[in-house]
């Protein structure tokens, strides 16, 4: 994958971009997060996208954050419109037992989170980002092989031309090496909908 065609939203604290991997090492107190239950607004999170106005694509990046041990510490896929519009999938790390993986859709400025408990040996991911039109969805898995659905989701801002990548961040006083390796992009792996007709 090209990645001379992803830009940095905001710069983490050090990185290494070469040919086939990015390295990230996260800066304390970094986040996304919009209001929603805490009140808070974070939008500090170094992101790097690229831009597209394909309608119909999937993008898949496998994330090793085998360095985080602190709490919130996550890294993974995202599409950061503006900082009130932006959709990610991750996994948290939360303690020596359990982390979460999960995925935040932020629409005009709202949050939500959906979370599932996964062990906190766990320490690779490989995410599955698909685009139908203004639809999106997002997948995990294992093995970079067979993957499971995490969350579909409507997006207000996602018509038209949208930015899509990776991020990393700490949300409190820690910090750790994210790595991304094996990023492809390719035709829509996610099937048109063959039941119920629209309305």
């Amino acid at each position: 994958m090209n990645l001379e065609k992803f830009q940095w939203t905001r710069t983490p604290e050090s990185c290494e971009v070469s040919e086939d991997r990015v390295e990230i090492t996260t800066k304390p107190h970094t986040d996304l997060w919009q209001r929603t239950y805490y009140h808070f607004q974070n939008d500090n999170a170094p992101v790097f996208q690229m831009e597209t106005e394909e309608k119909y694509f999937s993008f898949v990046v496998k994330t090793d954050f085998s360095e985080s041990s602190h709490r919130f510490d996550q890294c993974g896929i995202v599409m950061y419109l503006d900082s009130e519009n932006w959709l990610k999938g991750s996994i948290e790390y939360e303690n020596e037992e359990f982390q979460h993986l999960g995925s935040v859709a932020t629409n005009q400025g709202y949050s939500d989170w959906a979370t599932t408990t996964i062990d906190a040996s766990i320490k690779t991911m490989w995410y599955r980002f698909s685009r139908r039109e203004d639809d999106y969805r997002i997948e995990c898995s294992a093995d970079g092989v067979s993957f499971q659905q995490m969350r579909i989701c409507h997006m207000y801002k996602g018509k038209g031309k949208i930015k899509f990548g990776i991020y990393a961040c700490s949300p409190e006083n820690s910090s750790f090496k994210a790595v991304f390796t094996q990023m492809q992009l390719m035709d829509c792996q996610w099937a048109a909908h063959d039941g119920q007709k629209p309305d």
